[in-house]
């Protein structure tokens, strides 16, 4: 894997005024990595926020410092010289998410309970359009990059726009592990009525998918019946609950056990689809439906750098939900964002070889 040119850029001072994502002064195709911003949140059913999360990560990553201490005992204390840059968000995607938040909010008012009501109807077949063109969009952006050898990974927006990366990875890459971190499992079936809701991306990939061979949840805490079920009868899936980890973890094992384990489970080529609100609340306090448990930094980023020195190849991934508070010089949703988004693009390149 080839370093980018950084010239003059001084990774120890402050980052680049007119640079890209965390300051850097690459171009697209200097870079290994190319993150892909979907601002997008149609389907949000609670609060909302996560279609301002892509500029939110953006606008704190400056202020994060670029050498990985994590990473520098395993040879990779620059992952940032490979070359890490983010696309301008797409005037086809605002314009989708306009549309369609407008279209689904007297659906979402109603729960998704619209019986023989013609009018709600017709806006809920509308917004399935909406959802199958960004679908369409996302899956056409990311295969782009993937065939110019580029590590993708796509930055929401609401769990709903993972679905086209999944896809264009998959195609790639078939027989395809995902690694996914929530609190949510993401299993219901068209939630809402909405056939590519955010609680129903994990159900559609894998039955709309068949390049994923294997699905790995982790700290799934709020979920119904419907999904309980599934995630522990489907053959594809192999669901850590939180209260599973608790529980695990308080009898005596260690937390490092549980992740080979977990690692165990993912085939040789890993996307990574992660939900910020598989975090502790207190990191992620205006995401859209947190929820009590989860992981803390430390866990999350225990098990990322974990599976890139495990031998597996992370192949791409997603971050999504990030969504900011609004009040002003409140940057810590985007900061947590921003240093959970840098650990996926470390591991990443770790995996594939990466070294300085």
């Amino acid at each position: 894997m080839k370093k980018a040119d950084f010239g003059k850029f001084d990774p120890n001072g402050a980052g680049t005024a007119d640079g890209n994502i965390f300051g850097l002064p690459f171009t697209e195709q200097e870079s290994n990595v190319v993150l892909i911003p979907v601002p997008f949140e149609m389907t949000t059913s609670y609060g909302r926020g996560t279609a301002k999360g892509p500029m939110a990560i953006f606008d704190a990553s400056p202020q994060l410092d670029l050498f990985d201490g994590d990473l520098a005992e395993h040879g990779l204390p620059r992952p940032w010289e490979f070359g890490i840059f983010m696309e301008q968000p797409a005037a086809r995607i605002k314009a989708l998410n306009k549309e369609g938040s407008q279209v689904a909010k007297p659906i979402v008012a109603k729960g998704g309970r619209i019986g023989s009501n013609k009018t709600l109807q017709s806006k809920l077949a509308k917004a399935n359009k909406i959802s199958h063109s960004l679908n369409e969009f996302v899956f056409t952006r990311c295969q782009k990059q993937l065939q110019r050898n580029k590590i993708v990974g796509v930055v929401g927006g609401d769990h709903s726009v993972s679905f086209g990366a999944v896809q264009a990875v998959a195609q790639k890459y078939p027989g395809l592990g995902i690694l996914h971190i929530d609190a949510h499992a993401d299993l219901r079936t068209a939630y809402e009525g909405f056939e590519h809701s955010h609680a129903s991306i994990m159900n559609n990939v894998i039955r709309k998918i068949p390049g994923v061979a294997k699905l790995v949840q982790v700290a799934i805490r709020d979920f119904c019946d419907e999904e309980y079920q599934l995630a522990t009868t489907h053959k594809k899936i192999a669901c850590y609950f939180d209260s599973q980890l608790r529980d695990r973890q308080m009898k005596g094992e260690s937390f490092a056990k549980i992740t080979q384990e977990i690692i165990s489970q993912l085939p040789k080529k890993v996307y990574v689809s992660f939900d910020i609100d598989g975090l502790e609340p207190s990191l992620c306090p205006s995401t859209g439906t947190p929820v009590a448990g989860g992981l803390s930094f430390h866990h999350a980023c225990f098990l990322i750098k974990a599976l890139a020195l495990s031998g597996k190849i992370i192949v791409g991934f997603d971050l999504n939900e990030v969504a900011p508070s609004g009040r002003q010089g409140d940057e810590w949703d985007g900061n947590v964002g921003a240093r959970i988004l840098y650990k996926l693009c470390s591991a990443s390149l770790l995996s594939q070889g990466a070294q300085n």
